[in-house]
């Protein structure tokens, strides 16, 4: 048995050996391939576990978490509500007073606006009242130089009427008397053309008869040679036949055609004749007249050329003075309406500017004048008399503006005074801010501050003031001074560092 079993053991060769070993990996590999998809399903199960336990403790944790929010927010909640109603009720107080003080501001400021309106109608009245009566001034100087012009002007057209009419009746009778004499022409010319018209008519009949029966004895013998034509033809050639008998319809057509052609060439004719001769017998008989007539023509012509001058020279100078009129009417439309606007422009300036007033300025809006006595009356001596100047006459016209130039001048005097207090309040202020930047520099420690001069800052009993140099003398007796030690702030070396 043993000799048998050495010799079953028998050496692999190459390629047995070479499918061994591939059958060896392929089995590793299965191996390997099915320890990871074990361990891929069990990474996966525990994934899921772990997710679903994560999910259960995070529900749980919320709902936990949330009962403790809720019961911090309803406290919180509670407090905010007791608060508010607190605020409320302060607010409103408040308002109510503020109601109260609005309802004793509006009653005031109803009296001053009724006290203010009051004044404002009265100096609007005057207003009014003085415009009306430069307006009736105006329209009465209007109406008058209207009068005259309309006297002038129906003056002169009266005069053009009655010369109109006259040459109107001398250019009727020269037109009536050439009138009869063209009459008197006219009719013997018309016996002349009547006694030519029927010679010349017997003298057309006799030769439209004579031509008649001369071509009718042409037309039988063009007809007998061509019937014997016609029947040589058919015989030799009858398909032409038709083509023929179409060209024998439109010569007819064309012969009748040159026959009414004809006609009328030879009535043109004798109408030329005819007209010719009138014209020559008329030509020497209106040569005459035409002259007499064209002077007639040149004096009416000359007389027209007059009137229409004189008719021009009027139109341009009513013309200019209708202009005139419009231009000073639009001129006085033009300054009437500057004056309407700049009295809406006052008025809503006068109302933005009431915005601004105080309750003293709305209960006394015209303070008293600083004028004595004494000299209020000279000035009433200096306005009673006679005024020589044109500037102080027109300054008589603008008394009624005292008022609102008194109030001009207070408004001007304490806007400079709010200027000139606004200007020490600007130097206090820089005053201050000096002081202030001295001091939080002297508190601070900076870069900045180390680099000035600061007599609050103070390192071992020293200050980076300079100070006059001493020469230190020691004897042998005298005790040493204490060490000193340098102190260094480490925000100032990390500065220094970074």
């Amino acid at each position: 048995m043993s000799k048998k079993g050495k010799k079953a053991k028998v050496p692999l060769s190459d390629e047995e050996q070479l499918l061994l070993f591939q059958q060896k990996l392929l089995a590793e590999e299965e191996m390997a391939k099915k320890k990871e998809r074990l361990l891929s399903q069990f990474l996966k199960d525990k994934l899921a576990k772990e997710e679903h336990n994560s999910a259960l403790n995070l529900y749980k944790i919320n709902t936990q978490w949330r009962t403790v929010l809720r019961e911090v927010k309803t406290r919180e909640l509670h407090k905010d509500i007791e608060i508010l109603s607190q605020t409320f009720e302060r607010v409103v107080d408040c308002k109510d007073s503020v109601i109260k003080s609005l309802a004793t501001d509006l009653s005031e400021a109803e009296e001053q606006y009724a006290h203010a309106l009051r004044s404002h109608l009265h100096s609007i009245d005057q207003l009014l009242a003085l415009q009306r009566s430069r307006l009736n001034l105006l329209e009465e100087s209007y109406n008058m130089e209207l009068e005259a012009l309309t006297k002038e002007f129906e003056t002169e057209r009266k005069t053009i009427i009655d010369q109109h009419e006259k040459e109107i009746h001398y250019l009727q009778d020269v037109f009536m008397a050439m009138e009869q004499n063209y009459i008197d022409s006219e009719y013997e010319s018309k016996l002349e053309f009547q006694s030519m018209w029927d010679d010349l008519k017997n003298k057309n009949l006799e030769e439209k008869h004579f031509l008649r029966l001369h071509l009718e004895n042409t037309v039988e013998d063009l007809w007998r040679r061509f019937q014997d034509a016609l029947k040589n033809y058919t015989d030799a050639t009858e398909d032409q036949k038709i083509a023929f008998e179409t060209l024998k319809v439109k010569d007819e057509r064309s012969s009748k055609e040159i026959e009414a052609q004809m006609k009328k060439i030879q009535k043109l004719q004798d109408s030329i004749i005819i007209l010719r001769g009138k014209i020559m017998v008329h030509s020497h008989e209106n040569e005459d007249r035409n002259q007499y007539i064209r002077k007639d023509k040149e004096l009416v012509l000359a007389q027209l050329r007059k009137l229409k001058a004189q008719r021009s020279h009027a139109r341009e100078i009513s013309q200019e003075n209708l202009v005139k009129l419009t231009l000073e009417s639009n001129a006085t439309l033009k300054a009437l309406r500057k004056i309407v606007d700049k009295g809406e422009k006052i008025l809503k300036l006068a109302e933005i500017c009431r915005k601004f007033e105080t309750e003293e300025e709305k209960v006394l809006p015209f303070y008293s004048s600083v004028l004595t006595p004494r000299e209020q009356a000279e000035i009433e001596e200096i306005y009673q008399e006679e005024l020589t100047e044109e500037l102080s006459k027109v300054i008589v016209n603008y008394t009624g503006m005292e008022n609102f130039w008194k109030r001009y001048n207070k408004v001007k005097l304490e806007q400079l005074s709010l200027q000139q207090r606004r200007a020490q309040l600007l130097e206090i202020n820089g005053k201050l801010r000096e002081m202030l930047k001295q001091y939080l520099d002297g508190i601070s420690v900076s870069d900045e501050v180390l680099s000035q001069l600061n007599p609050l800052f103070i390192v071992n009993h020293r200050s980076n003031l300079p100070q006059p140099l001493s020469t230190p003398t020691t004897q042998p007796g005298d005790k040493q001074p204490p060490t000193t030690y340098n102190i260094i702030e480490a925000a100032h070396v990390i500065s220094h560092i970074l």
